[in-house]
């Protein structure tokens, strides 16, 4: 990969309309998108571990009730 593309600085963006869009530094976006990849593995990690509990609780039930 280019290091320019890698090195690239916020920069603001304006436009006749008024609009003004800020854009963020290549350093900003690698954080914020590491941040989101964590933050959905650790979700993911969360919701297995939840239905692995919730398998192993209706298991014992249906042993304490006698139908497993």
């Amino acid at each position: 990969m280019n290091k320019e593309k890698l090195n690239k600085k916020k920069y603001k963006e304006e436009y006749e309309e008024g609009l003004d869009l800020l854009w963020p530094s290549d350093k900003e976006e690698k954080t914020t998108r590491k941040f989101y990849r964590d933050l959905s593995q650790l979700s993911k990690k969360i919701n297995y571990t939840k239905k692995k509990n919730l398998i192993f609780f209706e298991q014992v039930s249906r042993i304490i009730k006698g139908n497993g």
